[in-house]
C-alpha cells in the first residue's frame, strides 16, 4: 500500500505562512515535497520565512494584504501566472481584537470579520478555477480553513469580533463545503486551541499557567498542527467533508 499521506509532488498555498500555525503547516509541506507559496502581509517576514524553509524543498513567498479584495485578486492572479492546478489552499491569514464590551471599536469589528471571514470566501472563489484544475474524484482538491476553539466554546474574553468571526468561519466551511464537493473539492477546518504564537499571546507569554488549564496539560506543539493538516490534505483524509477539527488537547470536549 502506499503511503497514505504522501503529499510530494502537490502544489500549495498557505496564507498567513511566514509565522505561526501557518508557519507550522507550511513547513511540514515543504519537507513532504510540495511546493508551497506562502503569503503574509509584512513583506521582509515573509521572505525570511520563505528562506528558511527552502532549505527543505520549494516554498516561494508572494507578499499581500489580503484584507482588501484588490489584495485578494492581485495574489490569486500571482499564483495562476506560476501554476495552472492548486491541489491545497491552507486559509489561515487572520487577526483578532480585545477590548471591553462597552469600549469596542467598529474599526475591531470589521478588521477582523473582513480578514477572518469576507477574504476566506472570496479567496476560495478566485481559487476554484485553479483547485478544480487538480480536482477528481480519485484525488479531491482540499480547502483548509483555520477556526479557532473559540468559534466553538464560549471564552471568558472580551474577543467579540473574533469568536463571531471564527464562529461565523465554522459555518462557512460547512455550507462552501456543501458545493465544492460536487466538483471533487474537499473543504474543511481547524480548529487550533492554545498555539505559542503571536496572536495568542496570553499563551505564549504564560505557558504554564495555560498548559495547566488543558486536559493534555501542555500547549499545542508544531508537529500537532502540522499532522493535522497532512491528514486532511493527504489521500488519509479524503473522506473528510465540511468538518471541524478541534486540535487543542481537550479543551472543547473533555473539559
Amino acid at each position: 500500500m502506499s503511503d497514505l499521506f504522501d503529499l510530494a509532488g502537490k502544489v500549495a498555498v498557505v496564507t498567513g505562512g511566514s509565522r505561526g500555525i501557518g508557519k507550522m503547516i507550511a513547513e511540514e509541506f515543504v519537507r513532504r515535497g510540495v511546493r508551497t507559496y506562502i503569503t503574509a502581509r509584512k513583506a521582509d517576514a515573509c521572505r525570511e520565512t520563505a528562506e528558511e524553509l527552502s532549505e527543505f524543498g520549494e516554498c516561494f513567498a508572494l507578499p499581500r494584504d489580503l484584507s482588501t479584495m484588490e489584495g485578494v485578486n492581485a495574489f490569486v492572479a500571482e499564483i495562476a501566472e506560476r501554476e495552472d492546478r492548486l491541489d491545497i489552499l491552507i486559509n489561515n491569514a487572520g487577526a483578532a481584537w480585545g477590548a471591553p464590551f462597552d469600549e469596542f471599536p467598529e474599526d475591531g469589528w470589521d478588521k477582523v470579520m473582513d480578514l477572518n471571514v469576507k477574504s476566506v470566501f472570496f479567496l476560495t472563489q478566485r481559487f476554484a478555477p485553479l483547485l478544480r484544475a487538480a480536482a477528481s474524484a480519485e484525488t479531491p482538491a482540499k480547502v483548509v480553513n483555520i477556526a479557532s476553539i473559540d468559534g466553538i466554546r464560549n471564552p471568558d474574553l472580551d474577543n467579540y469580533s473574533y469568536v463571531a468571526a471564527k464562529a461565523g468561519l465554522i459555518h462557512l466551511t460547512r455550507r462552501v463545503a456543501k458545493q465544492l464537493v460536487k466538483e471533487n473539492i474537499h473543504v474543511n477546518a481547524i480548529a487550533p486551541g492554545a498555539f505559542a504564537s503571536d496572536i495568542n499571546v496570553f499563551a505564549r507569554d504564560n505557558p504554564d499557567a495555560v498548559a495547566a488549564m488543558i486536559p493534555s496539560k501542555r500547549l499545542g506543539r508544531p508537529e500537532d498542527m502540522a499532522g493535522a493538516a497532512v491528514y486532511m490534505c493527504s489521500r488519509a483524509g479524503d473522506y473528510l467533508v465540511g468538518i471541524t477539527l478541534p486540535v487543542d488537547g481537550g479543551v472543547t470536549f473533555a473539559t
